[in-house]
């Protein structure tokens, strides 16, 4: 068996998510049906991340097996090829050894996430980032986002159907930038529960908007989901990059 690494880009707009559903079309299913018009063989496509509905990703990774021998640009032009007119690419493709698992390999997640302070609703950027039309309190939000960096119990941050026994995590970066009201969150950490980034983002938007009087400190100890602010939308996060 040959054991190729992907990595990948998509507007994610369009789909259920990453992970195969009975509910509509994912990305997972998209580029195993690419594979399977590619070399005639049915595979299981393994992604590091699994985004949910209209995330998107600047930079997913996932990994298969197959029969044949095929040169990796072959891999990566044949699988854009027969993706389209998704809106799935396929950046490159190389070979790995057996031990290599896209998901259980990886060190570090990457995410961003874009909210865009205006009072005009988007165009260009409709389904790209998340539109806040109350002007929001920069300085707040930057300063409350230090209390989610290293460990923490994120109870409080994580959606009522997620299904991790553990809810301790440890974020290695929080950063935020803000230019021409556009705020820009990049986070990291090895694993995130679900839905814990549009979380925390949505609840720092909430105490920007002086919606949350309450520290993240407050809401981080007392474990409550009821505490924390709204899910941030899908459309303004992206998977940023996987580091192995």
């Amino acid at each position: 068996m040959n054991k190729f690494k992907i990595k990948l880009e998509y507007d994610g707009t369009n789909y259920v998510g990453w992970q195969s559903q009975d509910n509509g079309i994912s990305i997972q299913e998209c580029i195993e049906i690419a594979i399977k018009k590619l070399t005639n063989e049915n595979v299981r496509v393994y992604g590091a991340g699994r985004t949910d509905a209209g995330v998107h990703a600047l930079e997913q990774v996932a990994h298969f097996e197959i029969n044949k021998d095929i040169k990796t640009e072959n891999i990566r032009d044949g699988l854009n090829q027969h993706l389209k007119p998704n809106t799935i690419a396929i950046i490159n493709a190389e070979k790995v050894d057996d031990n290599f698992h896209a998901r259980f390999s990886a060190k570090l997640r990457s995410y961003e996430y874009r909210v865009i302070n205006r009072r005009t609703p988007l165009t260009i950027d409709l389904n790209r980032a998340w539109c806040v039309y109350k002007q929001l309190n920069v300085d707040k939000i930057v300063n409350e986002a230090s209390s989610f960096l290293g460990e923490h119990d994120f109870e409080s941050f994580r959606s009522s159907n997620c299904q991790s026994s553990k809810t301790i995590k440890n974020l290695k970066s929080f950063d935020i930038k803000y230019k021409n009201n556009n705020l820009f969150f990049n986070i990291s950490a090895k694993s995130f529960l679900h839905s814990q980034v549009r979380i925390m983002v949505g609840t720092l938007i909430d105490i920007g908007k002086g919606v949350i009087d309450k520290s993240l400190v407050e809401i981080l100890n007392a474990k409550k989901r009821s505490l924390a602010g709204t899910t941030a939308p899908a459309c303004g996060l992206y998977l940023k990059k996987i580091y192995y």
